[in-house]
């Protein structure tokens, strides 16, 4: 894992996600594409003449089924990392090592009931909050790193409950 200025080439630029509900738990949701249970936090591309806050709003539309958030932060640089080749020549047929992502953190504005996760275009089959000290056990080795990054930089916003 590698945290830079700007996104590295030959890297997906991407956003990633820390959403965080009352209690300071984080959103993970369950891979479907995966046989094993390898949870993870929001993230995806961002689109042609997006800003990546753009990017992560409406990735969380797309992945979490609910817009009521607020960005609190993003993360100061760009958090990069590589992908197994196993997995690259899988996803993207050799054309990225891995992915620069810009990360967010985001205060979750609704209720349980407004994530749907069954969105148009899936990636999720289940969903749960977990403590932030949960988060690294649960993703998948090549991307422990990056997590515990991402937890450090932001730890700030997992000291206290936020206000009701």
């Amino acid at each position: 894992m590698l945290a830079t200025a700007s996104p590295l080439p030959g890297y997906r630029r991407n956003v990633g996600i820390m959403l965080l509900d009352r209690q300071n738990r984080i959103f993970v949701g369950q891979r479907r594409d995966m046989p094993s249970a390898a949870w993870q936090m929001p993230q995806g591309g961002i689109d042609k003449g997006e800003t990546p806050a753009e990017a992560a709003m409406r990735e969380l539309e797309e992945e979490v089924g609910t817009t009521k958030a607020t960005i609190l932060t993003e993360s100061a640089g760009w958090l990069t990392y590589d992908l197994p080749e196993k997995l690259r020549r899988k996803l993207w047929r050799g054309r990225w090592r891995g992915q620069s992502q810009k990360w967010f953190v985001m205060r979750f504005t609704g209720h349980d009931g407004d994530i749907d996760i069954n969105t148009r275009h899936p990636e999720f089959s289940r969903w749960q909050w977990v403590a932030p000290q949960q988060i690294v056990e649960l993703i998948v080795p090549f991307k422990r790193d990056l997590y515990q990054a991402v937890l450090d930089e932001f730890a700030e916003f997992l000291k206290t409950e936020a206000p009701v």
